[in-house]
């Protein structure tokens, strides 16, 4: 018996039933239960005010009151990451599946880091069908797809076009994506030759948006990318998602080594999915229409080689 349960034995007296209830005591009830979902998020607004800071120049230690400077950082990033996991929220919400609000993970500001290691939410398994699978995979990516688009256009109005010779020693070049290349081009235009992009914080979180998405859509275990494999293919999604793996590796092998790690993490995490309660339920003709939409999106944010370390003379 738990300890949270009450002991109820039956007596009978003079033909009477009487429940005696021994423990006298109710079920305790859990306070404040979003106390850790709060602190969570307040620490993690905190480390991405002080990396936005840092990222624009301030100095904490002697000027206290510029962390101001990373306020365009900061909201912008936890709006785009808060409109991805509520989206996974009130997608499972919809369908009958109880689920937690977002956990943020604050992260270390110093740069390179930018302040969170993102966030989550828990839902509570089995999963009913594959139709209810497929809208909770795609919807944090796509909603999270939108806002970053929105950052981008905006910090891009205010990022500057200077020549590369304004930059010394070793620095760390952010890759291109064909969506960033394309929103670029459309918004600032043509760059002049030896020239590049210097993000403005609104346009850098933008961009983090479109890293994000392309990771959490990567066609793998239980990723974003792997429930909606699941959904569309059934039993094929551990081919799919081995075969993305090894092509991980690849990747790391080529262009960024930081794939090596990526294919490591999600080895361990498992190729593998669940699965769903009723999986013969196929999905709908709209549902395959956005898993077309998704696969765009996912070509339009991956980036082969996300960042380069160059020594500019």
């Amino acid at each position: 018996m738990n300890e949270n349960e009450i002991e109820i034995k039956d007596y009978k007296v003079e033909g009477e039933d009487i429940a005696e209830d021994r423990s006298q005591q109710q079920p305790t009830q859990k306070k404040h239960p979003y106390r850790i979902h709060i602190i969570l998020f307040v620490l993690t607004v905190f480390t991405t005010l002080i990396a936005g800071a840092l990222q624009e120049g301030a100095k904490l230690l002697e000027s206290p009151s510029s962390i101001t400077k990373g306020i365009p950082f900061s909201f912008t990033l936890i709006s785009i990451l808060l409109t991805h996991e509520l989206a996974h929220y009130f997608a499972s919400r919809s369908h009958g599946m109880t689920a937690s609000l977002p956990y943020f993970i604050p992260g270390p500001p110093l740069p390179p880091m930018i302040g969170t290691f993102g966030a989550v939410i828990k839902t509570n398994p089995p999963i009913p069908d594959r139709r209810a699978l497929f809208d909770i995979g795609v919807s944090g990516p796509l909603a999270g797809f939108i806002v970053s688009v929105i950052a981008i256009v905006i910090g891009l109005k205010f990022s500057r076009v200077a020549p590369l010779e304004e930059v010394r020693g070793v620095t760390v070049m952010l890759g291109d994506s064909l969506g960033f290349k394309l929103l670029s081009y459309l918004t600032v235009g043509a760059l002049p030759d030896k020239a590049d992009i210097f993000l403005h914080p609104i346009a850098y979180a933008g961009w983090i948006g479109f890293f994000v998405t392309a990771m959490n859509l990567l066609p793998i275990g239980q990723l974003d990318g792997g429930h909606v494999v699941y959904a569309v293919l059934g039993r094929w999604h551990r081919i799919v998602s081995i075969s993305m793996v090894v092509l991980l590796f690849v990747l790391g092998y080529m262009s960024w080594p930081g794939w090596y790690l990526w294919g490591f993490l999600t080895t361990v995490l498992g190729t593998r999915h669940p699965p769903v309660f009723q999986p013969n339920i196929e999905l709908d003709k709209r549902r395959k229409i956005i898993a077309w939409i998704t696969l765009i999106v996912f070509i339009l944010t991956f980036m082969p080689e996300p960042f380069k370390i160059m020594e500019m003379q």
